[in-house]
């Protein structure tokens, strides 16, 4: 019999308690012997089960595995707040990075994956709560005001401007909140429960005929295929991955690992920050949501550094998350990642003051999801060396629920040896940027936040903030928003 965890974020539990081998301590499948395979994926969330799905479903004959040290599920991919949102509003920061055309083609791919996961949903009878209410990115003070005009602008000119200005009273209305002062809408979006969604798409790669052993850890990986010489360079299998219990022997293996990305691979720890982005939710309150004007999926954000988003789910809760509470020194996912979060006060600070009329309703429960933070706030993918045979995709920064359907069309086609657009493309070039060493890191981390939290304290009440604060908040990546 396999222990139940202590404490699991509220969507992935809510999802795995209708699972009858979970429900029932079931032991899950774990890898018991030695075994091959075309394909190991190490890494059991979305852009693991993203990978496979889309292997299999271009070359259905590929051996295809994945090894999660838990659930699949039950990083981040299960712990998000479930706001399936698009590129655009990153479009300036695509277009000087990778240039124009690069730029609208990443936007273009991030609708895309908005349509196929509903469409792939539907098909598979995933009951992963999606629904296509759209998104509103809102200004909650006089300073937020008029930030995405440029980005609207720049969209417009490829006719890729999916966002309607929306004047103070129907943003609030639909909003569900007075605080909010002005807004834009975007149909191009959706919710989703992400537990649910994730243990979906395992069922259905299982269906296609990949092979899943959870609660089986990589300890150790080597890619022969870097040294191999010229009398083995036809062996099949170079990449070896120890487990537990037994070894894999693949021919290529895709590290879809996330924040924990570093504990295997210490060459990438001045690409990301492990940052926090702290949850909570109520308890099933339908009619208060009603007469608020919460009536449906829409997710709402606002436009600080640090955002807050909120949304409602289909049995009448209300879900408040923020970003950019806890930075991890040495990037190491913490303890407290598993934990209640330990922000309750500031996000019942920000849930009364955009819910007044709901400040005696106590939160059900609260959590914590790492997000891996690039110094671009987008992800990149690669190659762990150029003449290997280990692939790698991380960094979504808060972004994800979409955009891993784009990691798995990524890595599925350089896996496969294609030459497209998704092969070949600004994210394929490895990471762009990065942070500087410890200690230097994380206090100058630690100095940038606190100043980013003064100057829209500052902000959120009509004030002007220092001048110093207003500089050091320049260092924060406007691509980089918190995690959704």
């Amino acid at each position: 019999m396999t222990k139940q965890p202590e404490f699991q974020p509220f969507w992935f539990q809510q999802a795995m308690d209708l699972e009858d081998d979970y429900r029932n301590n079931v032991e899950p499948q774990t890898l018991t012997a030695d075994t091959v395979a075309d394909v190991c994926i190490v890494g059991g969330g979305y852009t693991g089960l993203w990978t496979a799905i889309q292997l299999k479903q271009q070359q259905p004959t590929l051996d295809v595995m994945i090894i999660e040290k838990s659930f699949c599920g039950s990083g981040a991919s299960g712990r998000n707040g479930g706001c399936m949102l698009t590129w655009s509003t990153k479009y300036l920061s695509m277009r000087r990075l990778y240039g124009e055309a690069q730029a609208v083609e990443l936007v273009k791919a991030s609708e895309q994956a908005v349509d196929e996961i509903e469409a792939f949903c539907l098909k598979y009878k995933i009951d992963a709560e999606l629904r296509r209410d759209g998104t509103l990115f809102t200004a909650t003070n006089t300073a937020q005001s008029g930030g995405l005009e440029a980005t609207l602008a720049a969209l417009d000119k490829h006719e890729l401007n999916s966002w309607q200005a929306w004047e103070a009273k129907k943003v609030q209305l639909h909003a569900g909140s007075e605080l909010h002062q002005t807004g834009y809408f975007s149909p191009v979006a959706a919710s989703v429960q992400p537990g649910k969604l994730a243990r979906g798409l395992k069922r259905v790669a299982e269906q296609l005929g990949v092979r899943i052993y959870e609660k089986t850890p990589m300890l150790a990986i080597n890619d022969n295929s870097i040294t191999s010489t010229n009398s083995n360079k036809n062996t099949k299998h170079k990449i070896v991955i120890n487990t537990p219990k037994g070894t894999v022997y693949a021919t290529k293996s895709v590290m879809a690992l996330n924040a924990w990305m570093l504990e295997q691979f210490p060459q990438f720890k001045n690409k990301i920050v492990v940052v926090s982005s702290d949850m909570a939710i109520t308890k099933p309150i339908p009619e208060k949501l009603k007469k608020m004007g919460l009536v449906d999926g829409k997710t709402v954000l606002d436009s600080r550094t640090f955002v807050h988003y909120y949304r409602t789910t289909p049995d009448g809760r209300l879900m408040l998350g923020k970003g950019g509470n806890h930075f991890s020194y040495g990037n190491a996912v913490r303890p407290l990642f598993d934990k209640a979060t330990r922000y309750g006060k500031l996000l019942r600070e920000s849930f009364d003051k955009l819910f007044p009329t709901l400040v005696d309703e106590e939160f059900a429960v609260t959590w914590t999801g790492p997000s891996d933070r690039s110094a671009t706030g987008l992800p990149f993918f690669g190659k762990i060396e150029d003449v290997g045979n280990i692939y790698y995709g991380f960094g979504y920064s808060g972004s994800g629920v979409g955009q891993t359907w784009i990691g798995g069309k990524i890595l599925s086609s350089m896996l496969l040896g294609h030459n497209d657009k998704w092969s070949d493309n600004g994210l394929t070039t490895g990471p762009k940027g990065g942070f500087p060493p410890e200690p230097v890191r994380w206090l100058g981390t630690m100095m940038v936040r606190n100043a980013i939290r003064r100057k829209e304290r500052c902000e959120d009440n009509e004030a002007t903030p220092f001048w110093l604060d207003k500089q050091l908040a320049k260092f924060a990546n406007a691509a980089g928003k918190a995690d959704k």
